[in-house]
């Protein structure tokens, strides 16, 4: 029995960086992503759940409305998922709070910054990208000069962070360790004993929570494994009929291999059944 929640559940990311109670856990975590200018003094929730042209998918975003040291406000919108055409999905999110900053009569259209951050339990399905833990997106022109400061999209790739305890250096890589490690936990590791992380881990502990808290859980687990495996068939899939078609090209099979993300030994199978086939 695991003994801390899963941090990817709908309930348990709320639950960790959704509540009241705990966002000096999210205005750590999110100090680490942003950039000096930009480090949160205070932060409010919008209540997202409550908009009327809200998509069930959406109540896992957390629209987050930040004061900056300075005082300059700007807005966060967090997010973890699990979905098809990520990136398209992650240019629509990001127009709810572009709209929503609208002023009704005279206005001059000067909009507050915007950060989408994302925390990914998947990598996306395109090869170059996996290889990068964290891409961080700004506009910028062909010259790769930054083009509008105010819009930013940040994702973590988290299978794709692999740094073990003793390898953390930063703040941030503590956090990311945390995320990634949490539900395998039994303890709170000596790299973690400190005040933050401390309570990170007794707000996540199964056995603090009531038994209606314990039941929502459940049934968040439950779905999140449903779509995980609904989504891991989808790509497996996909790299399968990728890898058909460049066997029949005559791709060498470690290239095959590099491009899909399937092991050699899979490749090899693949081929002797199109070779039967045929």
């Amino acid at each position: 029995m695991a003994k801390y929640i899963n941090p990817y559940t709908d309930f348990g990311f709320k639950k960790l960086f959704g509540e009241e109670a705990n966002k000096d856990l999210l205005i750590d975590f999110l100090n680490q992503l942003l950039p000096a200018h930009h480090q949160i003094a205070d932060l409010n929730f919008r209540n997202v759940e409550s908009l009327a042209d809200l998509s069930a998918e959406r109540k896992a975003i957390f629209d987050i409305h930040c004061k900056a040291v300075s005082g300059e406000r700007f807005i966060v919108e967090m997010q973890k998922a699990k979905v098809k055409y990520f990136k398209d999905r992650s240019l629509f999110y990001v127009t709810f709070p572009i709209r929503d900053q609208a002023q009704t009569g005279e206005w001059n259209f000067k909009l507050e910054p915007i950060y989408f951050v994302a925390i990914l339990d998947f990598e996306y399905d395109e090869a170059e990208e996996r290889r990068k833990f964290r891409r961080d997106v700004a506009l910028k022109d062909q010259d790769g000069d930054l083009f509008f400061d105010k819009l930013h999209f940040k994702f973590l790739q988290m299978p794709l962070f692999r740094l073990q305890e003793h390898e953390l250096k930063t703040r941030f890589d503590k956090w990311c360790y945390f995320l990634k490690n949490l539900e395998s936990f039994d303890h709170i590791p000596n790299i973690l004993n400190e005040p933050i992380f401390q309570k990170a881990f007794g707000t996540a502990e199964l056995a603090s929570l009531s038994a209606e808290q314990r039941d929502r859980y459940e049934q968040s687990l439950i779905q999140y494994r449903d779509l995980k495996s609904a989504l891991e068939t989808a790509i497996e899939e996909k790299a399968v009929e990728i890898a058909k078609n460049a066997i029949l090209e005559g791709a060498d099979n470690k290239f095959i291999a590099k491009i899909t993300g399937l092991t050699v030994e899979q490749i090899e199978k693949l081929s002797v059944e199109l070779k039967k086939q045929n």
